[in-house]
């Protein structure tokens, strides 16, 4: 397997990879990783459809791309999906993928004529004193010490990152910026979460800088991500006569290991309450899905709370990937990940609105009518104030196929399980559906005296529990995560988001999908590149106006510095005046 760039090997068809005929291939699981291998097995690999199966341990599909309509319960999103231009293996992969709405064309071309026609930007980013614009004003609020601790982050090289946290990089320079509470609450990530991750992110996306505060940087799909998503990888799938096996559960992966190289040779299943062993030869390829930040979620309802549930169970992702590290260092450390869920849990919650009582409010705030069609808030509400760390979206209506045209589907996300609420003095974890509403409520500007009537008769809340949502970005070092394929493996790869790839950032689609494809071209041996991660880190363009707009417009020569460092630069400057790059220096505002 190799890198590539450029459209020269984007658009080539692959050989049928040597001796394929003869193979087959058996997934651990159905989420998007796994999804994406399949299809790049079946796509470029050239595999007969019929000699890969997927086993998945839930009656349906997904993975963590959820999206579903509980009969007891309502509808259901544990989370949402943002995408990014240069999601360049998941782009790749859904030209391929027809849509299931329009005949003729992929999703991509779906996802793309929508993007056009309705372009994503947030007209209100957060809120504070019920429901009052906070006034961020799309600025990051960063003193220059504050942008010199992320300008050093950014350079500082992986290995002395190991194990590190946020709170050894950054001061309250940073963390008391717009530009944390922008950041923390976009991608999830806790101040004592991993510096190495937050440096990977800050370098991945390092294009998108000035796009981060009104979200002009994202891309959203028309419905949830299971139905535009999962269900057309599932048709596409089937339609090659690729085999599902649902209320399979896979207990562990036993392997034959040498000096010379590493093989898997059997997978223990449990079957219809029985327990099998499928054989393996050096023909029959194993992807592997270790871990999941989704393992232990629990839903509850308008009157339940959901249940937070720390163990880890036999038999789920958590406890397979125990049971394959133990077999060889290579493996991972699965523990490094889901030791303590108190560090790595945050709940979600759907709101369902019944009428246009609460809609109003949200229009108050987003300025767009939720009802249109078209981006409603345009990504994360976050209040600022909240002491759950409260964020709120409402995407394109409807976010269902199903869904009543009178009801909106919005979610819910809080950082802060473990805190009372603001108006419900209750922890999140303990809260109801109907209580998570009714704080919600309380932060839209809701009178106080119709906040209990509005979130019981005009919306249902479907509160969800996930412990380890947050895992992967767990303090780490190398060797914490196993490659995508180890080093001796003949005929098995890791998948998803526990996986080791290059420079790539976890808790993305391009991450799984990154991670399948890279599994299925280094065990085929496809003679095609895979695309290198976009980059825009190595761009002087990028860099400069990245530069430029995290200190909101200031020009590095506005920069307070000591004399000697001040000296410095006006030498650089000065040999810099007449040569393009004195000549992009002013295109970007940057002196």
């Amino acid at each position: 397997m190799y890198y590539s760039s450029g459209n020269y090997e984007a658009f080539a068809r692959p050989l049928k990879p040597e001796g394929v005929d003869s193979k087959s291939a058996y997934i651990v699981g159905s989420g998007l990783g796994a999804l994406a291998a399949a299809c790049f097995l079946v796509r470029d690999g050239q595999m007969k459809g019929a000699n890969v199966h997927v086993l998945e341990k839930d009656p349906i599909p997904g993975g963590a791309c959820d999206g579903y309509l509980y009969g007891d319960v309502g509808y259901v999103m544990r989370g949402g999906r943002e995408m990014d231009n240069h999601f360049e293996c998941m782009w790749d992969l859904f030209r391929s993928i027809p849509s299931i709405e329009t005949e003729g064309v992929s999703v991509l071309d779906e996802y793309y004529w929508l993007n056009k026609a309705d372009p994503n930007y947030s007209l209100e980013r957060a809120t504070e004193n019920r429901g009052q614009d906070a006034h961020t004003d799309k600025k990051f609020g960063l003193s220059d010490k504050g942008a010199m601790e992320i300008a050093k982050l950014y350079l500082t090289p992986e290995e002395q990152l190991y194990n590190k946290t946020i709170t050894d990089v950054f001061d309250d320079e940073v963390l008391n910026s717009n530009f944390w509470l922008y950041w923390r609450t976009m991608f999830a990530f806790e101040n004592w979460h991993s510096a190495l991750e937050m440096k990977r992110y800050l370098q991945r996306y390092v294009h998108h800088i000035g796009g981060l505060p009104d979200f002009t940087a994202l891309r959203f799909t028309k419905y949830n991500q299971y139905e535009s998503m999962i269900l057309p990888m599932v048709k596409y799938l089937e339609s090659f006569g690729v085999s599902f096996e649902y209320n399979t559960k896979v207990v562990s992966v036993a392997f034959d290991i040498t000096k010379e190289k590493k093989a898997a040779r059997g997978i223990t299943v449990i079957r219809n309450g029985k327990e099998e062993i499928i054989d393996l030869t050096d023909n029959d390829l194993v992807f592997i899905t270790n871990g999941g930040c989704v393992e232990n979620s629990t839903m509850g309802s308008q009157d339940k709370p959901a249940p937070f549930k720390k163990e880890i169970r036999e038999g789920g992702g958590w406890d397979m990937w125990r049971k394959i590290a133990a077999q060889d260092p290579s493996f991972g450390r699965p523990d490094k990940f889901c030791h303590d869920p108190e560090k790595s849990n945050w709940m979600s919650a759907t709101v369902t609105t019944l009428d246009e009582k609460i809609p109003a409010y949200v229009k108050n705030i987003c300025k767009r009518d939720p009802f249109s069609g078209k981006v409603v808030t345009g990504g994360i509400v976050t209040v600022k104030d909240s002491n759950w760390l409260l964020s709120w979206t409402f995407n394109r209506q409807p976010q269902f196929r199903t869904q009543p045209k009178n009801q909106t589907i919005g979610w819910i996300y809080g950082l802060f399980t473990d805190k009372p609420g603001n108006f419900v003095k209750k922890a999140m974890r303990d809260c109801t559906g109907k209580e998570i509403c009714m704080e919600w409520l309380y932060h839209l500007g809701v009178p106080e005296a119709e906040i209990e009537g509005l979130a019981e008769k005009s919306a249902n809340t479907v509160p969800v529990m996930m412990p380890y949502i947050t895992a992967f970005f767990m303090p780490r070092e190398k060797g914490d995560r196993p490659d995508v394929v180890p080093e001796g493996a003949v005929n098995f790869a890791f998948l998803g988001q526990f996986a080791e790839t290059k420079r790539d950032t976890i808790f993305t689609t391009e991450y799984s999908i990154r991670t399948g494809m890279e599994a299925v071209y280094t065990l085929l041996n496809v003679d095609r590149g895979v695309p290198e991660v976009w980059g825009s880190t190595f761009d002087v363009r990028d860099l400069i106006d990245a530069t430029v707009k995290l200190r909101d417009g200031r020009k590095i020569t506005d920069m307070k510095m000591n004399p000697i460092a001040g000296i410095a630069l006006k030498e650089a400057l000065k040999k810099a005046a007449g040569t393009d790059i004195g000549k992009l220096l002013k295109e970007h505002d940057a002196v």
